[in-house]
């Protein structure tokens, strides 16, 4: 990680936004986001005790996708039609993948996740990522396929290789380095981890 373009990234940030996210132009950004509201749905529709109805919790996935901003308007259609067309096996695989994935072996719950939106041509790193950065704010990440392969070149992560086909180890070492990263700039900048790879995001264009 380059720290020092790090920290040139985050004094233009603060130069053009005073406050960091705090600045009135971030917040009315962060309200078209909905931030809030969806960590407190996708908190409460995807608790442990939630999770013993299978095709419950896929269509619940499916309607949180559909809500999500930070999934593109061309991803939700396909995906809402994805579950529709899942059989019970596969149904029940991914509800427990999700379930693993937010409250048990994450690793095994990614996968079993990934095997699934295989089947279908969705092994997106939008559909598998977005939940858990809702259900997690502060600890995981969301993965956007532009931004990772921006932020990789310019702050010259060399531990990670970003390839399109999501994998349980990059996420892991890609979560990893951005929490690092988070802790190394002001707070303000990180209101939470969605808001804080929107920055890295915004450092690439400057």
């Amino acid at each position: 990680m380059n720290l020092d373009k790090l920290k040139q990234a985050e004094a233009k940030f603060f130069n053009m936004y005073p406050g960091g996210f705090e600045h009135p132009e971030m917040v009315a950004i962060g309200k078209k986001h909905k931030m809030n509201k969806m960590i407190t749905a996708v908190q409460e529709e995807f608790s442990e005790d939630q999770f013993e109805n299978p095709r419950s919790i896929v269509q619940t996935m499916s309607k949180m996708i559909s809500r999500s901003s930070m999934v593109s308007l061309f991803e939700k259609p396909k995906f809402r039609d994805f579950i529709n067309s899942l059989h019970n096996q596969h149904e029940t695989i991914l509800a427990h993948g999700l379930k693993e994935m937010l409250h048990g072996n994450q690793e095994q719950g990614f996968n079993m996740m990934l095997d699934v939106l295989i089947t279908g041509k969705m092994a997106k790193w939008s559909l598998i990522s977005a939940l858990p950065v809702y259900h997690k704010p502060f600890e995981e990440v969301f993965v956007k396929p532009t931004t990772a392969k921006g932020v990789i070149q310019q702050f010259e992560l060399e531990s990670l290789v970003y390839k399109p086909r999501p994998s349980w180890e990059f996420y892991k070492e890609f979560r990893s380095i951005i929490n690092e990263m988070k802790s190394k700039v002001d707070s303000r900048l990180a209101p939470n981890n969605a808001a804080f790879t929107g920055f890295l995001m915004m450092s690439l264009n400057q």
